[in-house]
């Protein structure tokens, strides 16, 4: 298809909107959630500081000033501070925490202030799963899992409670949804089933205390994941998957969700991409998707990535 013609499928009749004045990043994404024309596509893409050591102050600085640099249309806030560990006894002893992420909050609160309005927010929270191996190990969980899993059940559910407040408190601070990182809903890590029974109830009652919330995101982490777990259902009206990783289309993708489809970008590769694919993954996945579509990778790029790498995306996209 030549140039031009794929630029009118990707604008349609936003093309009228280009005449006018740029909308802001709050505007498009809005837009974009309520399938209507944008001037272009909204975009976004994160990546990890490796700032859990630091202040809430020094996180919230990282965050602003990658969004400025880069100009993304939502401000996906990055989450490393660590749960808190068990006082004693098992790491799997745990108690629920009203505030378990205090330096995330106060980062938040920054942030919010810095961004007077101009941005969406949201919130990085990792599963209660995650959480779990990050207090203790994958082959820990696994081995509680199948030694003890009315102890894992009961450890996750604490956990989800912590998170569930966590995310409350988050989107009182300004955060327009949360962003649920999912990374064991895949072949090799748990079957459906145990899926269903270790996790799903847990990530639901993180979603579900800020069910109200536009902007919740399910992130679908890994290239083998059950997707259709996450169609429907769901507190959440944006998902986020590596299309290139599961080789799973967005077309077919949208054929069972009628929400959001954030993604479209191959994140393994993008430090490498050249202007020309950005631009025709970013073509491609627009026209799969619709008008319900933010661009974004299908997972954070590569912690070592440059500014110069990563600004042939806002280059492409026009931002």
């Amino acid at each position: 298809m030549a140039v031009i013609g794929r630029r009118a499928i990707l604008l349609g009749p936003a093309a009228a909107l280009l005449r006018g004045a740029a909308m802001t990043p709050r505007e498009r994404v809005d837009r974009a959630l309520k399938g209507q024309d944008v001037d272009r596509s909204p975009f976004t893409f994160w990546y990890h500081f490796g700032l859990e050591k630091m202040p809430g102050e020094k996180h919230a600085e990282a965050t602003l000033a990658f969004h400025w640099k880069f100009k993304t249309d939502l401000v996906k806030v990055m989450s490393d501070y660590p749960y808190p560990r068990a006082a004693s006894g098992q790491w799997y002893e745990l108690k629920v925490e009203e505030n378990p992420f205090p330096r995330q909050i106060r980062a938040l609160e920054v942030i919010r202030a810095g961004l007077a309005g101009r941005a969406f927010v949201v919130e990085t929270i990792f599963n209660p799963w995650n959480v779990a191996e990050k207090l203790s190990s994958k082959e820990d969980v696994m081995r509680l899992k199948e030694e003890k899993p009315q102890s894992l059940l009961d450890a996750l559910e604490t956990i989800a409670k912590s998170e569930a407040n966590h995310a409350k408190r988050a989107v009182s601070k300004g955060a327009a949804g949360v962003f649920l990182a999912i990374a064991n809903a895949e072949d090799g890590i748990l079957s459906k089933a145990d899926y269903r029974k270790f996790s799903e109830p847990f990530d639901r009652m993180v979603l579900d205390a800020v069910k109200d919330a536009k902007l919740n995101t399910l992130h679908i982490h890994g290239n083998k994941v059950w997707l259709d777990l996450f169609y429907q259902g769901w507190p959440a009206p944006v998902v986020n998957y590596a299309t290139h990783g599961t080789g799973v289309p967005i077309a077919e993708v949208r054929k069972h969700f009628s929400g959001v489809i954030m993604g479209g970008l191959d994140h393994d590769r993008v430090r490498e991409l050249s202007e020309d694919e950005i631009r025709a993954q970013w073509q491609s996945a627009q026209e799969a998707a619709g008008k319900k579509f933010i661009l974004a990778p299908g997972c954070s790029a590569p912690n070592e990535s440059t500014d110069d790498e990563l600004l042939r995306i806002v280059k492409v996209v026009g931002a």
